[in-house]
Order: structure tokens, then sequence, then C-alpha cells
């Protein structure tokens, strides 16, 4: 089974996205916010994909994606961003740290599905 790390500070986004990964057999790790998850990926959780929230509290997700590119076996793990920002300028920078996607919320559970199959061949 596939492991996705969601990584938001909106205890309704993380329940609502892990509902979805668990409807289509994928196993949801989430974390409150860029330092939780920068715990977890440092204690050993080997995720298949990352969604992350751009704007948090403390560490922001172009910091973490920046951070989680530098982490020993995570240079590749595909890192979709899920955020309200839609402007342009805000991709590119999310793009140039890391990231592989971007979805604005809200998304719906077939959206965020097929961007996934997208990343994570065998979805």
């Amino acid at each position: 089974m596939k492991k996705v790390m969601i990584v938001d500070d909106s205890p309704t986004i993380l329940m609502s996205v892990s509902g979805v990964l668990e409807r289509h057999n994928l196993e949801p790790a989430t974390a409150k916010d860029a330092e939780e998850a920068v715990s977890l990926l440092e204690a050993g959780l080997k995720p298949d994909l990352i969604i992350s929230d751009l704007n948090m509290p403390g560490m922001n997700g172009i910091e973490f994606v920046k951070k989680v590119r530098g982490m020993t076996g995570l240079r590749f793990t595909p890192v979709l961003m899920l955020t309200t920002e839609s402007q342009q300028a805000k991709r590119d920078e999310a793009r140039q740290a890391g990231a592989t996607g971007w979805l604005v919320k809200p998304v719906q559970g077939e959206q965020l599905m097929q961007v996934i199959r997208k990343v994570l061949p065998g979805v």
C-alpha cells in the first residue's frame, strides 16, 4: 500500500484528504505543520507522495519543500502543493523549490485522485 503524507494546519483538510486516500487504498500519514512533518520524515517515515499546504504557521510549504528536497531518500518523492493560492508567481516559486504539482483548495476527491495517479504510477 502506498503511503501519502498530508501536511496542513487545517484539521478539516487533514480529515477530508485522508478519507479520500483511504477510499482509494492509500495509507495517509498526517502532520499539522511542516515542523511535525520534518520530524516524522527524520524519524524514518518514507512516503511515496507528500501533499502540503502552502500557507502554514512557522515553516511555510515552500520552505518545507526545500527542506524535503535536501533530505536523504526524498529528493525524487513527488510533492503536491494544496493551497488557496492561485497566483502564478507562487506556483513558479513552489516549482523552483522542487514541488511537483499544484492543487487549489477546495479540491474534489476525484480531481485529487486524477493528479495523484499522474505522479504515482500504479495507483
